[in-house]
């Protein structure tokens, strides 16, 4: 009997002694059990005949709850069913006007609406890919994304018209069907599709015509910057639309909550963690045209709001509005999202109160990720056992200044120490594959690492430095290569230093990303060289980069240097340019700032640069 009483009072005080001894043990179990949970069900659906999409996900869900909420847009409610009806008829209006059948590509060209997810969902009941366009971008950006993904169709809104008709002449060159929607439009080449939709039938459509539809079959291009001057269209299969859904779920999400969506839709934030999770999980989602911080909170109270989306400089925004009385009038429990800096997270808890933040560390293409499913500040996720088996990683010595991993002498990969930062590879598998980029072998080429730790073996180059202490937990630390973020969007420098070089006066342009005190991200800068008797031409350098970049492309910096330095294999150096900055008073050269309200670039005087530290230029 003693003995009895001895077990079950060690039995009582293990979970005490477990957490004490493994302080995360129960967080890291929970985890797991969760992930272990969502990867069964992707198996099942896997191997089901025919393959189990979240478009049937969608259409279940419509069966059990029609009346449910769906989708809150600018006053109006649409439920599951409401969507579900729109779908339809654009589904039965593109098959009859358009002529659009399974495995068929189009591009969608949308800002953020109710039309973006029941477009989608009707390409979805066709069998048609869709190529989800950065609404930001224009002329050479805009008709390569269009190209690179093989579409032969493209919808576009009609607020977007101007943009299409640039390219216009191109797109009717390769035989290319463009329809708006809206109801009239007299230019040849463009047709109306809103009549064709509003008069269509909502009767549901065939699963016949989308029979052939597979795990690996292609869901979506997103478009993603890199190194090669323009956006990449990542290839993402129906497989990987589920496995990007699941992270609501991991993240504690349920049915009953709330979806906050700020973020665009072409971004696989928006769409896929956002809309898509929203189906996986079942519940309702919030979409705004784009982020307000003076209206974010209001949104949040208005619509019952119990899950948010955020990006780094949004947590910033919010945490710099006027501080209110109802700061913590809200019913918010969980955010999702990444790139928030420690300081702007602790002060975001404080101000609003305790709400989880699920940071994390993902790519569209990679085929690696994390999240932080703990309350540890900072961090992007945390190694548990489940994760590293099933999806081998590592992070490898990288040298910053040749921009390539460091190799031993067989030619073999050094993993990073504990605390130091190193590239971060993911094991290319069968259940964690990289399947690349469309139309650019080049390109995914470049993102296959070999001979890693073996001769033969092949990994995914994230591109990204991390490191992981000695608690196990994951850190961010910076970006490699060609790329910056800024705004929450990825920058191609060499697509910016190929539009730099337009500009007459220009010879050569090295563009990167500098940090600016109190913003997330980095902000573009440019040192560039003048042509043979040429001076800086403020206002045309400013119309160029206006008329062919976006707005958070754009270099609000220019340096002028005499010659651009080089590496001994002719690559433009960076790093000491990114460690120096656009301080005037410590760098000799020229510099110059873009002045949006003056449509030219003006010389940086210390007065300006000490505006932009204490936040008085708006960036």
């Amino acid at each position: 009997m003693y003995l009895c009483f001895t077990l079950l009072a060690g039995l009582a005080l293990l979970p005490a002694l477990l957490k004490i001894l493994f302080p995360y043990f129960f967080q890291d179990l929970a985890y797991m059990s969760r992930a272990m949970r969502f990867g069964i069900r992707l198996e099942k659906y896997k191997r089901r005949t025919p393959f189990y999409s979240m478009l049937d996900c969608f259409l279940d869900t419509t069966r059990r709850h029609p009346h449910k909420p769906f989708i809150h847009f600018e006053g109006k409610t649409y439920s599951y069913s409401d969507v579900d009806r729109e779908s339809n008829k654009v589904a039965n209006a593109l098959r009859r006007v358009v002529g659009l059948k399974e495995g068929d590509t189009v591009a969608m060209f949308l800002g953020n609406e109710p039309c973006f997810a029941w477009v989608w969902l009707g390409l979805a009941k066709l069998g048609c890919a869709a190529a989800l366009l950065n609404f930001n971008i224009r002329s050479r950006s805009l008709l390569h994304c269009f190209s690179c993904c093989g579409a032969n169709v493209l919808i576009a809104a009609e607020e977007l018209r101007g943009a299409v008709e640039e390219i216009l002449p191109t797109l009717k060159e390769k035989g290319i069907s463009v329809y708006l929607l809206s109801d009239e439009c007299s230019i040849e080449g463009i047709k109306n599709i809103s009549q064709a939709i509003k008069q269509a039938s909502d009767e549901p459509l065939s699963p016949a015509l989308r029979a052939n539809l597979k795990a690996r079959s292609t869901a979506l291009y997103i478009y993603t910057s890199g190194t090669t001057g323009l956006p990449k269209a990542a290839l993402v299969t129906q497989e990987r639309v589920w496995a990007a859904s699941f992270v609501q779920g991991v993240s504690g999400v349920t049915a009953d909550d709330v979806f906050y969506i700020n973020l665009p839709l072409y971004h696989s934030a928006g769409f896929l963690i956002g809309l898509i999770g929203c189906i996986e999980r079942g519940n309702s989602a919030v979409l705004r045209r784009k982020f307000s911080a003076s209206q974010f909170w209001d949104d949040c109270r208005r619509y019952d709001v119990t899950v948010m989306q955020y990006i780094g400089e949004t947590m910033r925004y919010l945490c710099n509005t006027p501080k209110k009385d109802n700061d913590r009038d809200h019913k918010v429990r969980i955010a999702i999202g990444n790139g928030v800096r420690a300081d702007v997270w602790k002060e975001f808890l404080n101000r609003f109160g305790n709400i989880y933040v699920r940071e994390l560390y993902a790519a569209t293409e990679g085929n690696i990720g994390f999240i932080n499913y703990t309350t540890k500040v900072g961090v992007v996720g945390r190694v548990n056992i489940l994760h590293r088996n099933l999806f081998p990683y590592a992070l490898i010595k990288f040298n910053i200044e040749k921009e390539e991993p460091v190799r031993n002498a067989d030619g073999l990969c050094m993993r990073a120490a504990p605390g130091e930062a190193g590239l971060l590879v993911g094991k290319i598998t069968k259940k964690s594959p990289f399947v690349g980029y469309a139309g650019n072998e080049q390109q995914t080429e470049k993102k296959r690492l070999r001979d890693v730790f073996v001769k033969g073996d092949l990994y995914f180059n994230s591109g990204d430095l991390l490191k992981i202490d000695h608690e196990n937990f994951v850190y961010f630390q910076d970006r490699v290569g060609d790329t910056f973020r800024w705004k929450g969007e990825n920058v191609a420098t060499t697509e910016v230093s190929d539009i730099l070089t337009m500009v007459d006066c220009i010879e050569e342009a090295n563009v990167y990303g500098v940090l600016v005190k109190g913003h997330e991200g980095r902000i573009g800068m440019a040192a560039i060289t003048l042509k043979e008797a040429k001076e800086f031409d403020c206002i045309n350098t400013c119309r160029v980069i206006t008329n062919f970049l976006p707005v958070y492309a754009r270099p609000r910096f220019i340096r002028i240097q005499k010659s651009l330095e080089l590496t001994g294999t002719f690559k433009m150096k960076k790093v000491k340019l990114v460690e120096e900055g656009f301080d005037p008073a410590l760098i000799q050269d020229r510099l110059y700032f873009l002045d949006l309200d003056q449509k030219k670039y003006v010389p940086l005087t210390l007065d300006i640069y000490n505006s932009v530290l204490a936040g008085d230029i708006k960036l």
